[in-house]
């Protein structure tokens, strides 16, 4: 998926251009359980696991910093350890704490009244979704590598579509399509290649990895710092 989105506010890990690998697998009606995702989650993170070797064999300067396991912790889980923090405090905090952190059931609202972060109501299932996040080092940060999720049914389609504010949706070609049944149980994802790229390089920006338009004073502060931006 590559596309543009002119209000994004860009920084060290945004850019208006948007490049992702999206993914889609079917599943049987069973599989849709957290079992299912997390064995995908895992699968995933493998791969980030082995490149990051070969990447490390490649280039003396990378070292390898994922930790052997992703950590499971759910989105209320982790309004509990940190209660006094926003979302993304949280999400800072435990991936700084585990290293790589899986979070899931992103979008419905929790015990406190709100969503730990946003979620389109008829795309993931808010309670069979997920994020990848790791640390990293080179900028103290979280850094969201892939979100996933196993897609909605017809109940939580409806569910969520309901608590969203948007009942009306369910008349649009594929809302109705996912009502009818007519399609098949999937869970898919997208991973951000620039992202990734970014993080296996251990670069202290997006442009570095990627061609996109940029503010002066960034161009300029970047330059002064010995950052390239493409």
């Amino acid at each position: 998926m590559n596309a543009i989105r002119r209000d994004e506010d860009t920084d060290n890990i945004h850019s208006i251009f948007v490049d992702q690998w999206d993914w889609e697998k079917i599943i049987n009606r069973g599989d849709r359980n957290p079992d299912t995702l997390k064995a995908v989650v895992r699968n995933v993170y493998r791969c980030l696991q082995n490149t990051e070797k070969y990447m490390a064999i490649q280039y003396d300067y990378i070292d390898e910093i994922l930790p052997d396991d992703i950590y499971f912790v759910t989105t209320e889980e982790l309004a509990e350890i940190f209660p006094d923090n926003t979302p993304k405090e949280r999400e800072y905090y435990i991936a700084k704490a585990k290293g790589a952190v899986c979070i899931m059931k992103i979008g419905d609202r929790m015990e406190n009244g709100k969503p730990h972060d946003g979620r389109a109501p008829d795309y993931d299932d808010w309670s069979l979704n997920a994020d990848i996040v790791v640390y990293y080092p080179v900028l103290d940060i979280a850094l969201e590598l892939s979100s996933m999720g196993i897609r909605v049914d017809r109940e939580a389609l409806l569910s969520q579509l309901e608590k969203a504010g948007c009942p009306e949706r369910a008349q649009l070609p594929y809302q109705r399509a996912v009502l009818n049944e007519e399609l098949p149980f999937t869970i898919g994802g997208g991973i951000g290649q620039s992202r990734i790229c970014m993080f296996f390089l251990r670069k202290a920006h997006i442009g570095e990895v990627q061609s996109s338009l940029w503010p002066d004073d960034v161009v300029k502060a970047c330059a002064e710092n010995g950052i390239n931006l493409l």
